[in-house]
């Protein structure tokens, strides 16, 4: 009987570890600013009402991107998420870290004004970003989370 038990926790394990997650769905997307991709940006989805873990992406060339839960994970939280999209990275070159600035009004990060609602299967969240009319604030005096 002992061995019956030590399986089932090892099945547990392994089902948590890989394969497919019921909280996580496939989310991809592009991402423009003023009608232009919009390269080199973070991605950040964030669950409302605490439940669910935060998803991240990185936008290619051509704004594209995919949600990623971890390195074993990809996707992001069914249900609704607030979305905050950024530029600033800031870079280690060769010990010496360079700031790369921010490209993206504040109602898109910091106060970010975006949500979604992500559901079961593969879902895309196409986002055009507009500057006019946005506040652009550089990381020494914000915060992004």
């Amino acid at each position: 009987m002992r061995w019956l038990w030590r399986a089932s926790v090892v099945c547990v394990l392994l089902a948590g570890c890989g394969g497919t997650r019921s909280d996580l769905a496939k989310v991809t997307g592009q991402v423009k600013l003023d009608g232009q991709p919009l390269a080199g940006a973070q991605v950040q989805f964030v669950p409302l009402g605490g439940k669910g873990v935060v998803s991240l992406g990185r936008t290619d060339d051509q704004g594209r991107y995919e949600q990623s839960a971890s390195r074993s994970a990809d996707g992001a939280a069914v249900g609704v998420n607030q979305v905050k999209i950024t530029t600033y990275e800031s870079e280690d070159n060769g010990g010496k870290l360079s700031p790369v600035p921010e490209r993206v009004p504040t109602k898109y990060n910091t106060t970010t004004e975006l949500t979604i609602t992500v559901k079961a299967g593969s879902n895309q969240f196409d986002f055009d970003l507009k500057s006019a009319g946005g506040k652009v604030v550089q990381e020494s005096a914000k915060r992004l989370q």
